[in-house]
C-alpha cells in the first residue's frame, strides 16, 4: 500500500481549530440576544446608550486582537497602535462632518436671492467646521473629505502606510524590545501633540464633533442606528478574527511565534524576520484603523486625548489581562476591562464610605487597573484566557485514529485495532 493512501485526509481549517467556530457562533447569539433586547428592533429591556457601549466594546476587542497578533504572537510591545485606532477615526470623521455641514448650508442658502455656487457652498462649510479655531478654509488635508469612497479607502491606507514607514526605518535598524517600545511611544506622543495644535487641520483639541449624526439619515432614530453599527461591529469583528486565527494557523504563524521566542535563531535559519515583522505590523495597524472608524461614530467625537501614549498602555494591559498569545483571550479582556471601566468611571459603582475616608471609583479605578495588571503578570500570566485552557488540559485527550510512528505514513490506531 502507498504511502499516499496511508496519509490521513487534511482537516478543514474549523475542524483543526474549533475555538474560531465557538467565538463565531458565541458572538453570532450575542449580537442577536442584544438587538432582540434593545430598544431599536427588540422590546427596549436594553437602553441605546448603553447598545452603543456594547458596540463600541466589540471594536475595543477588534483592536485588542490586533495587539495580540503583533505583541502575544510576535513579541513587539507596541505603544502605538491606539494611534492607528484614532487615525481611522479621523478619517471617517472628516467626511461625517463635511457630509453633514454640507446638508446644514445647503439648507441656510436655499433661501437666499440667488441660487449659491459651489464656491460660497464650500466657504460656508469651512467657516462652519473651522470657525471655532479661528480660520475659514479647508486645510489640504481635507482636500479628500467631500467624497466617502475616498475617505474609506484614508481608513485603510493612511494607517497601514504611517506604520509601513515607521516599521520599515525601525526593523531595518534592528530595533527590538524596550526600545522598540519606546520608539512607538514617541511616534504616538508625536502625533497627538500635533493634532492637539489649532494649525493641523483637524481643530486642534476641538476634535470632531457630531459623527453620531449621519448625514442624510435625520429621519432614522439613533436607537435604530446604534444596532445598524452594533451588526457591523460585529462583523467586523468576527472577520478580523477569523482572518487573524488564519493568519497564526498555518507557516506564517509559526515563524512569528518563532521570532517573538528566539529572533537572532530565526534569522540564522535564513528568514528575513525584517520583512515578517514589518508584514504583521503594518497589517495589524490596518485591523486598529478600521476599528477606530467603527468606534468613534458610535462614541461621537474624536479629540487628540484619544492618541495619547496612555491609551496603547491601557490596550496592552487588557491584552495582558486577557491572556497575551491567545486571540480570543484578548478579546475576553479587553470586553470584560472596558465594560468594568465604563462601570467604574461612569458613576454606576457605589462609593465606599470607611468614615475616615470616602472611596469613589471614579479616581480610584485607574489604580485599580494597575494593580490587577501586576497581580495578573505576577500570579497568572496566562490572564483570564488561561482559565480556559486549565479546563481543556483537564480533558482526557482523545486519541482515537492517531499514529503509531513518526513517519507520514505511519501506521493508525484504528488500523491496529483491525
Amino acid at each position: 500500500m502507498s504511502d499516499i493512501a496511508l496519509t490521513p485526509p487534511r482537516k478543514s481549517f474549523v475542524a483543526r481549530y474549533p475555538a474560531v467556530l465557538i467565538f463565531l457562533a458565541t458572538l453570532a447569539i450575542f449580537t442577536v440576544g442584544v438587538t432582540v433586547l434593545a430598544e431599536g428592533f427588540g422590546i427596549g429591556v436594553i437602553s441605546t446608550s448603553f447598545v452603543k457601549t456594547l458596540g463600541k466594546t466589540l471594536c475595543l476587542c477588534m483592536v485588542a486582537l490586533a495587539m495580540d497578533l503583533v505583541w502575544g504572537y510576535c513579541g513587539i510591545l507596541s505603544l502605538g497602535h491606539m494611534a492607528f485606532f484614532g487615525i481611522g477615526g479621523y478619517a471617517i470623521g472628516m467626511w461625517l462632518m463635511y457630509a453633514r455641514t454640507e446638508i446644514i448650508v445647503t439648507a441656510s442658502l436655499a433661501n437666499a436671492p440667488l441660487p449659491p455656487t459651489p464656491g460660497e457652498v464650500s466657504d460656508g462649510i469651512a467657516t462652519q467646521i473651522f470657525g471655532v479655531v479661528g480660520a475659514s478654509e479647508f486645510p489640504p488635508i481635507w482636500a479628500l473629505a467631500h467624497s466617502f469612497p475616498l475617505q474609506l479607502a484614508a481608513v485603510l491606507i493612511v494607517p497601514g502606510l504611517l506604520a509601513f514607514v515607521f516599521g520599515w526605518l525601525a526593523f531595518r535598524s534592528r530595533v527590538t524590545g524596550v526600545y522598540l517600545s519606546i520608539l512607538t511611544q514617541a511616534m504616538t506622543l508625536a502625533l497627538s501633540l500635533f493634532l492637539f495644535q489649532n494649525d493641523s487641520g483637524l481643530r486642534g483639541n476641538n476634535g470632531l464633533s457630531g459623527l453620531q449624526n449621519l448625514p442624510g439619515l435625520d429621519h432614522v432614530p439613533q436607537s435604530t442606528i446604534s444596532i445598524v453599527f452594533l451588526w457591523a461591529s460585529a462583523l467586523a469583528l468576527a472577520l478580523a478574527f477569523a482572518l487573524c486565527s488564519w493568519v497564526i494557523s498555518g507557516k506564517f504563524g509559526s515563524v512569528i511565534r518563532a521570532i517573538r521566542d528566539d529572533e537572532a535563531r530565526v534569522r540564522f535559519l535564513g528568514y528575513s524576520v525584517e520583512a515578517y515583522k514589518l508584514l504583521i505590523f503594518t497589517f495589524t495597524a490596518v485591523i486598529a484603523g478600521i476599528a477606530g472608524a467603527l468606534y468613534y461614530p458610535q462614541a461621537g467625537i474624536i479629540n487628540p486625548a484619544e492618541i495619547a501614549p496612555i491609551a496603547s498602555i491601557y490596550l496592552a494591559v487588557w491584552v495582558a489581562i486577557g491572556g497575551r498569545g491567545k486571540l480570543y483571550g484578548a478579546v475576553i479582556g479587553a470586553a470584560f476591562v472596558s465594560l468594568l471601566s465604563t462601570w467604574f468611571t461612569g458613576g454606576q459603582a457605589p462609593d465606599i464610605n470607611l468614615g475616615f475616608y470616602s472611596i469613589q471609583w471614579v479616581d480610584w479605578w485607574t489604580i485599580l487597573l494597575g494593580i490587577s495588571f501586576v497581580a495578573v503578570t505576577i500570579f497568572a500570566p496566562r490572564g483570564i484566557g488561561g482559565l480556559f485552557d486549565l479546563i481543556s488540559e483537564r480533558r482526557a485527550p482523545n486519541r482515537h485514529g492517531a499514529a503509531l510512528g513518526p513517519g507520514a505514513g505511519a501506521l493508525q490506531e484504528k488500523e491496529a485495532d483491525q
